[in-house]
């Protein structure tokens, strides 16, 4: 993992982690690497957040962890298992669920329609059923809003919808990119929120978001992404007590080396 002089120790070892990216190098057609050697690790009960510039790879490593992009090198681990090279539906039987960029859910669907379209993959009726009264416990909303059409709630409830969508086939690790898109900030205080509910019922995360302070505060731990690793990781509160990491990082100026 790529660090410097006041970089911080990663958290825990050993086979605790969900989910791990190892010395992964990734990119888009015949460019130049977005990811060049990079290693993030999500333990079990745990938000990890990435932060970092614009064109750090953010995303990318989103994309890897999904099976959307197929890394050049480099592994990709759930729960131990090499599953690099599969594509997203391996990916989510294996436990690991997506929750892209901006809204996707369906607005001319209800709030009902959204949810299940997330349990599609199962066949047993009474697992549905028990899946949906726990996503309907879990984001209050949801439950509220059940029989409304999606395209009628605000962008913050529409998130929710999202994320208890991915959560019906009880993943092991949700991606979230940029969940806080376009939202205002009492919207975007909510969706956090329901991000550490997520963590507190089981299910781990991994977090990509621009709006880096909010985010580790939410977060256990933090990565900070720079051209295309991790350049420095460790407990989130200790990442954002750090001044000079405020400055390069976290208050809006790039880090320039």
């Amino acid at each position: 993992m790529a660090s410097d002089s006041h970089s911080h120790s990663e958290p825990g070892s050993g086979p605790a982690f969900l989910l791990e990216l190892d010395d992964v190098r990734a990119g888009y057609g015949r460019a130049a690497l977005v990811l060049r050697g990079l290693t993030v690790r999500v333990p079990a009960g745990a938000i990890v957040c990435l932060v970092g510039p614009n064109g750090a790879g953010k995303s990318t490593v989103l994309k890897v962890a999904s099976g959307l992009l197929v890394p050049r090198s480099g592994r990709i681990l759930v729960d131990g298992e090499d599953l690099t090279g599969h594509g997203p539906q391996r990916m989510l039987s294996a436990g690991v669920a997506h929750v892209l960029q901006g809204h996707s859910v369906f607005r001319e669907m209800t709030v009902a329609e959204n949810v299940l379209l997330g349990g599609y993959t199962l066949r047993d009726k009474a697992l549905i059923a028990e899946r949906a009264d726990f996503v309907r416990a879990l984001f209050p909303v949801v439950a509220e809003r059940w029989t409304s059409l999606a395209g009628l709630l605000s962008g913050g409830q529409q998130k929710q919808v999202e994320f208890a969508r991915s959560l019906m086939v009880k993943p092991r690790v949700v991606l979230l990119d940029e969940p806080s898109m376009g939202l205002d900030p009492k919207a975007t205080g909510v969706v956090f929120e329901q991000i550490v509910r997520m963590r507190d019922a089981g299910t781990a995360v991994l977090l990509v978001e621009q709006n880096a302070r909010r985010a580790l505060e939410a977060a256990d731990t933090g990565c900070v992404l720079d051209l295309g690793r991790v350049h420095i990781a460790g407990p989130a509160r200790e990442l954002l007590a750090d001044p000079q990491l405020g400055e390069l990082y976290l208050g809006g100026r790039p880090a320039r080396r």
